[in-house]
């Protein structure tokens, strides 16, 4: 199990569940850039969907589904799963950063911090997917030291796995 206090030292990190699901959808609606690439327009259902969904095999003690807020302001939003698709890895399901706050590096700090904090806990990579055609996507990732490994095509479109040792 993860230790969410240590997963910033910067912001609070706090579980999300159903009731911000409301706040949830206002700060999506915020990002139009991500789901002009991804296929799916936020809506109030698909926010409760994220919630709650895990990969096959997986359990939901294994999903983090948080925020880091700076006070009351919601900075980013993680979906996070604790070994998948195997015991050395974690797996970002969703990463997204406060429209307002994007270009000041917060992002990078972030994953950052999130990947020394899963390198203390002994895992070894980490495993996400981004959106083939998305460039503010594929350049923030490959920034942040991820690396494409294999393409899969998906009804909403390409989506490429990428991968950082820890």
């Amino acid at each position: 199990m993860f230790d969410l206090s240590k997963l910033s030292t910067q912001f609070h990190v706090r579980p999300m569940k159903e009731a911000d699901a409301d706040a949830l959808l206002a700060f999506c609606l915020q990002n139009d850039q991500y789901y002009r690439y991804c296929g799916k327009q936020p809506s109030r259902e698909l926010i409760l969907h994220d919630l709650r969904i895990t990969p096959p095999n997986t359990s939901a003690d294994a999903k983090y589904y948080v925020g880091f807020y700076d006070g009351e302001i919601l900075v980013a939003i993680l979906d996070l799963i604790d070994g998948y698709p195997d015991s050395e890895t974690a797996f970002v399901g969703f990463f997204m950063m406060n429209r307002q706050l994007q270009g000041r590096q917060i992002g990078t700090s972030v994953i950052q911090e999130l990947c020394l904090y899963l390198k203390e806990t002994g895992l070894k990579r980490v495993l996400l997917g981004i959106d083939k055609d998305n460039p503010q996507s594929n350049a923030f990732w490959a920034k942040n030291g991820f690396s494409v490994i294999r393409e899969v095509e998906q009804e909403e479109g390409a989506i490429l796995v990428a991968e950082k040792g820890l």
